[in-house]
């Protein structure tokens, strides 16, 4: 009946997100965006925003909460310069929850000198917990993608956990401890350029030598998405396994580019930042020889797109890759420096 209604009154509905509703005024434009029956909307304009609740008030029994500040268990601060999105009372309560709350704070969620495997030697703990801790941080990467890698890693042990994986599970809780007011930065009037940054960190997982992806894209200077995961299949070269992130990092730009269509957003040419220069002529060379015949079909999907100037792959340095930091554990310095980049801030920065 909602959608009804929406559609009735002159909204578009979003061709890939079916639960956004567009109306476009003469110099103004209104989102409805529907979530099972909480509804979230904004405008360019004000008085459209309050049009609107007057509208749905008299149409369907609801009651108007006000500004958005908390949905989904995220918590939303909306600033003059900006938008600021947190998980601090979630965190807290995490904390409170697992019993480290008075617990000792960590610079960073892993070490750089970390390597985790099944330590098959080791003491077993509780599975129940363990994947209690590791369920209740895959919520918080919502808001803190600097978790996100080592969240992922440790999830791979669920299955019989030790005290080795309980280690780095609580150290990222110490790590909370100390951030528990960090969250993501939106600033007000960044321009709508997309841009995708892949990286891989070549056969790093100690148990079966596959390589783990990290793809995370930018909308201006904002982060709006983030991927760590391990690859599917072993890689035979480091080009390899970096012609797979970048796959997987421009089929998410490809999905992103079809929403902000919907937004009113037309985007060409997408660059895609890779720190390995094989990658990008393997994107411009449709020859097939014998180093890269062994990789799947699948894998050539960017290498199409390329081609067809739907996308650019550009080449980054390393020290300004920052994707890096989904895909394996980084010293102090480095890490504190890719979360800055990021928008990952403490809300304390922004007063």
């Amino acid at each position: 009946r909602l959608s009804k209604f929406l559609i009735e009154n002159d909204y578009v509905r979003g061709k890939v997100d079916n639960t956004l509703f567009v109306k476009k005024f003469k110099n103004d434009t209104m989102y409805v965006q529907i979530y099972v029956d909480d509804i979230v909307f904004g405008s360019t304009n004000v008085s459209l925003c309050k049009e609107f609740a007057k509208t749905m008030q008299g149409e369907f029994e609801m009651s108007m909460i006000g500004e958005l500040t908390f949905f989904l268990g995220l918590q939303i601060k909306q600033m003059s310069a900006g938008i600021f999105i947190s998980q601090s009372k979630y965190c807290n309560e995490l904390l409170k929850k697992f019993g480290m709350e008075g617990c000792k704070e960590a610079a960073t969620p892993i070490s750089n000198t970390c390597n985790l495997d099944l330590d098959e030697k080791g003491i077993a703990v509780d599975n129940s917990k363990y994947r209690g801790i590791i369920g209740s941080l895959l919520y918080l990467t919502a808001s803190r993608p600097d978790i996100m890698f080592v969240v992922c890693l440790c999830a791979r042990f669920q299955a019989n956990p030790k005290e080795s994986h309980m280690k780095s599970v609580k150290r990222i809780l110490k790590y909370l401890k100390g951030t528990t007011n960090v969250g993501l930065w939106y600033p007000k009037g960044v321009s709508l350029s997309l841009i995708g940054y892949s990286d891989s960190d070549y056969a790093g997982c100690r148990l079966d030598r596959k390589s783990t992806s990290g793809t995370c894209h930018l909308l201006g200077s904002a982060l709006v998405s983030w991927h760590s995961q391990k690859q599917a299949c072993v890689a035979l070269s480091i080009t390899k396994a970096e012609y797979i992130a970048a796959g997987s990092c421009y089929a998410q730009i490809l999905w992103m580019k079809q929403q902000l269509r919907d937004y009113g957003t037309e985007l060409n040419k997408i660059p895609l930042r890779c720190d390995n220069t094989s990658v990008i002529n393997l994107t411009k060379n449709p020859i097939l020889h014998s180093r890269t015949k062994h990789t799947k079909i699948r894998h050539h999907f960017l290498r199409d797109h390329v081609q067809r100037n739907d996308c650019v792959v550009e080449f980054v340095k390393t020290s300004k890759q920052l994707a890096d930091i989904f895909t394996k554990p980084l010293p102090r310095e480095r890490f504190n420096q890719l979360r800055i980049e990021l928008g990952i801030v403490n809300e304390s920065c922004l007063n």
